[in-house]
């Protein structure tokens, strides 16, 4: 039965793949590149679920056959700690909520152009909940737009803030770690060879000591990482980042740093002897994820203390040998701040909120319309009191995506174009300035090709169950 779906699905590329005796042929790789838009809309909106689970397996193995494959970032990051390649470049790591597959075609096409190599696609715990897209699919929009630009190499996607619910683990631990590591399994199934574990919300602030407040964070960071190295397929070493700045509104400090990556490095040592730990840590210097709304609708202006970013970064070079520190929540910066990233050395910007605002600003009117109608309706236990109407949507619409995910795919070809071309000055912006150009020639060195193949029955055991993020960072 499967066989028979797949290649009906086959049929959608026009005769540019075969399927024969179980293997994928590429009969036409130019006809392939327009064709391959077909099988990610039914990845993502086929009305039937195993056909979308059976189009996300094959655009994987087609992606595979095209020279295209997950990989882990990880060989690159440390060979930046040893000082092996400059720090003169951010990654910037690329949360995309909607039209995924749009989105990602433009970053593949700019960084082709550039040569550019350091780059991330990633996605949230709480945005796989709210833009309605499980690992599988927002892989299969990852690969799909590889091929679609012609892309050939490793792609890097990244569970972003696998974040634990200091509420749920409060209430019942047990649970709410199985919930992330039930995502972790879905996620690397999926290729997702990258994974930022997020136990700082269990940072108790309340304790004496800094070591004592980090003691959670650092057990359970270690934990997962056990988890994922138990976990990941032969040949891929998974990048693992921990994290230390999610909790309260003060800037990181070394102390937190090195009470955490010490913490850290005695829990793992003694439930995995020798297994290989973090490739990178996020620290906050001063963004909020997705921005501070003003009641008029602008988002306030945030300063990013760029002296400790760098020197928090240096620290985990040289004393624990990481690529260096992770900025998170830094899209809705004046553009001015990007060219500091690279400037003070700055391993990872995560970015996010700016993409949504571009795709809301350009969707029709009338769609946006329903949309906040939507949120009138199920929504307003989020309105806090005295927040005006631009900063209820501005910070509620992000939940939407999910729930308007075939209408937004559905919108004309002149305003898809529209969002496209907005997008598009956005990326380039960000690359250049970002200093990603030219670091092809990096990851060429450092990161090997290894093709995982990926197994039918993944894929067709779904998603795990959704579940309420609400509480979650971004």
């Amino acid at each position: 039965m499967y066989l028979e779906q797949q290649l009906e699905l086959i049929q959608l590329l026009n005769g540019s793949v075969e399927l024969k005796d179980n293997q994928i042929n590429i009969l036409d790789e130019e006809k392939l590149r327009g064709s391959i838009e077909a099988l990610v809309r039914a990845a993502v909106l086929d009305e039937k679920e195993n056909r979308r689970y059976l189009a996300r397996y094959l655009i994987r193995r087609i992606a595979a056959a095209a020279g295209v494959y997950p990989n882990s970032i990880h060989d690159l990051y440390l060979a930046r700690g040893r000082g092996e390649i400059p720090n003169n470049f951010t990654t910037p790591a690329i949360n995309l909520r909607g039209l995924t597959f749009y989105a990602a075609k433009i970053i593949f096409q700019i960084a082709i152009e550039a040569d550019a190599g350091a780059y991330i696609f990633e996605i949230a715990r709480s945005e796989t909940g709210y833009t309605d897209q499980r690992p599988s699919e927002y892989a299969a929009n990852v690969l799909g737009a590889a091929i679609a630009a012609g892309y050939k190499g490793p792609v890097f996607i990244q569970g972003d803030h696998y974040q634990i619910s200091a509420s749920r683990y409060k209430e019942n631990p047990d649970p709410e770690i199985q919930s992330v590591k039930e995502l972790t399994l879905e996620a690397l199934n999926a290729g997702f060879y990258n994974i930022d574990v997020d136990a700082s919300t269990l940072v108790d602030l309340s304790k004496a000591s800094v070591v004592e407040q980090q003691v959670l964070n650092s057990e359970l960071t270690a934990m997962f990482s056990k988890y994922i190295r138990d976990l990941e397929p032969e040949g891929i070493t998974v990048s693992i980042g921990g994290e230390i700045g999610e909790v309260g509104e003060e800037n990181s400090t070394e102390e937190e740093l090195l009470a955490f990556l010490d913490n850290y490095k005695t829990d793992l040592e003694k439930i995995a002897p020798g297994v290989v730990g973090l490739s990178k840590i996020s620290v906050l210097t001063g963004t909020s994820h997705g921005g501070v709304v003003l009641p008029d609708g602008s988002i306030k202006e945030v300063a990013v203390d760029f002296d400790l970013l760098k020197h928090l970064g240096k620290v985990s070079r040289e004393s624990y040998g990481l690529g260096g520190a992770v900025q998170h929540g830094a899209s809705t910066l004046p553009e001015s701040a990007f060219n500091k990233f690279a400037e003070y050395e700055t391993l990872e910007v995560h970015l996010a909120t700016n993409f949504q605002n571009i795709l809301y600003n350009e969707l029709p009117e009338e769609l946006v319309g329903e949309i906040y109608a939507y949120l009138d309706k199920n929504h307003t236990h989020e309105r806090k009191s005295g927040q005006t109407d631009e900063q209820f949507y501005y910070k509620t619409r992000k939940r939407a995506l999910g729930v308007f995910k075939k209408q937004i795919w559905d919108i004309a070809d002149d305003q898809l174009a529209k969002i496209i071309a907005a997008w598009d000055v956005q990326f380039r912006n960000l690359f250049e300035c970002l200093g990603v150009a030219d670091t092809r020639k990096y990851v060429d060195q450092y990161i090997q090709e290894v093709v995982i193949e990926p197994k039918l029955e993944d894929y067709l055991l779904g998603g795990v169950k959704k579940e309420d993020t609400t509480d979650l960072a971004d």
